[in-house]
């Protein structure tokens, strides 16, 4: 693949992973209540679940989701069921009992649940699958040999896992970090309703 080229597709692929949706609630989510590492590794399992996207769509894979129906509304209807559980769970979270406890909750919650929920919210939204097979009509090629897929691959979910640890990395500061907290069942809560709003424009 010419460096040109690969210029367009991570110029792309940036437009597509800084589009707010239910990725980034849930990232300011984990962020706030277990901090910059489990925000992090949020991050880095969407990116894979992204990058796990655009392996298969490099391969001709991502065809048979979207032009098979009832396969389609099967991931659809699991991507739905997902946000929505998140949803309720948020909308039940309790009060924190102040800045120490939470502090402690925070350090507490698995940083491998953060980056199965990041990895889920990515590979269960089978628009991605629509989105990177109009990409990689424009970049794949009869000869597209596995190292072109793979270089794919790692462009489309290292932008992803990059931009949402840097936004990880960038609400996780002191101050700003310390005010999210303190607003953090108002967070929590707005952030339920985005993910439970948008599992209802799925199905509905």
């Amino acid at each position: 693949m010419a460096f040109t080229t690969w210029l367009a597709l991570a110029a792309i692929c940036i437009m597509g992973a800084i589009s707010p949706g239910p990725s980034l609630a849930l990232i300011m989510r984990n962020t706030v209540r277990g901090g910059r590492w489990h925000g992090m590794a949020t991050g880095l399992g969407h990116g894979l679940g992204v990058g796990l996207y655009a392996l298969i769509a490099a391969y001709g894979l991502a065809l048979l989701l979207t032009t098979t129906p009832w396969l389609f509304q099967l991931v659809q209807y699991a991507g739905a069921g997902f946000l929505a559980w998140l949803g309720v769970r948020g909308l039940l979270a309790k009060p924190s009992q102040g800045p120490a406890q939470e502090h402690a909750d925070g350090e507490n919650r698995s940083r491998h649940l953060g980056a199965l929920e990041g990895f889920a919210v990515a590979f269960l939204n089978p628009q991605l699958a629509i989105f990177f097979v109009a990409l990689f009509s424009q970049f794949v090629h009869a000869n597209t040999d596995w190292p072109e897929a793979l270089l794919m691959m790692l462009t489309a979910g290292g932008i992803d896992a990059l931009w949402y640890s840097l936004v990880a990395i960038g609400l996780s500061h002191g101050p700003v970090l310390a005010w999210l907290r303190a607003k953090s069942l108002l967070i929590e809560r707005l952030s339920a309703l985005v993910l439970l709003g948008i599992a209802a424009k799925i199905v509905l």
